[in-house]
This record gives C-alpha cells, structure tokens and sequence, in this order.
C-alpha cells in the first residue's frame, strides 16, 4: 500500500507542477516552484517507503528494531519490560537503564494480530532474559 501511495506522490504532484500556469500562462509559478512541487511528491514518497520498512525482527544477539527514523538492535538482556496497554498506538519496551522505546511493528490498529506479536515479544524476552543470581544463605 505505501508503494502504491509513494509512486501516486511522485505522479501526481508531477503532474500538478507541469499544469501549474507560468508566466506565460498569466500566471505566478516559475521554474525553481514547479521543481519544488514535484520534490514535495519525492518527500511524501521516501517517507512512505521508510515507513513501509517499519519492521522488528528478533536475531540471537537482540531485538533488530526499524522505526520510523532510526534502527538499532537492542541485546536482550538490556530489555526490562514489554508494554502494550492503555491508549499507546504500538508496543513499547522499558530498558535496564530506564529508557522507553517505541516498537512500531507492533501497532494497536493490527488488534489481534498485534496482541499475539506482543505476547511472542513477551516470551522472546523472557527466553532471552539473564538468569537471575541465586542468594545465598
């Protein structure tokens, strides 16, 4: 769907930039704007991709996180928590240190297909989790 919606952007505002009148037309739009035109449809279209590429895929060393922005691969042992309750649009996991980050493969809008992609996360982590110290007597 979004690359449908990218290669739209690109025709359409294309095509709104060649029909815009210049001045020969009568009208106010020049050059430099019909290029900005049509490279507002290239922007819609490279975010639409990259948010086609939103993904969260679990590898042996961590949890291989694509976002909307940034990726970065988080080791399981540095995730504390799994969360997906309330209002939030999409899973967030709490981090050792305190830190929360947005795990936007997994999206509320997805319902029961997200809450069984929350609950694999769940157990992932939990068989990826250290094994806690034994206290001696």
């Amino acid at each position: 769907m979004a690359a449908i919606g990218a290669i739209t952007a690109v025709v359409l505002f294309g095509v709104v930039a060649l029909v815009l009148p210049g001045p020969a037309q009568g009208g106010d739009w020049q050059l430099v704007d019909r290029i900005a035109m049509w490279g507002l449809g290239w922007a819609i279209a490279a975010l639409m991709v990259r948010y086609a590429r939103i993904g969260a895929w679990p590898r042996p060393e961590g949890l291989q996180l694509r976002n909307l922005l940034l990726g970065r691969t988080i080791p399981w042992a540095d995730i504390d928590d799994v969360r997906f309750g309330g209002g939030e649009p999409w899973v967030s996991i709490e981090l050792v240190d305190g830190e929360t980050v947005a795990v936007m493969a997994i999206q509320r809008a997805d319902a029961a297909y997200a809450d069984a992609e929350a609950q694999r996360l769940v157990h992932l982590v939990e068989t990826h989790a250290p094994p806690t110290g034994v206290a001696d007597d």
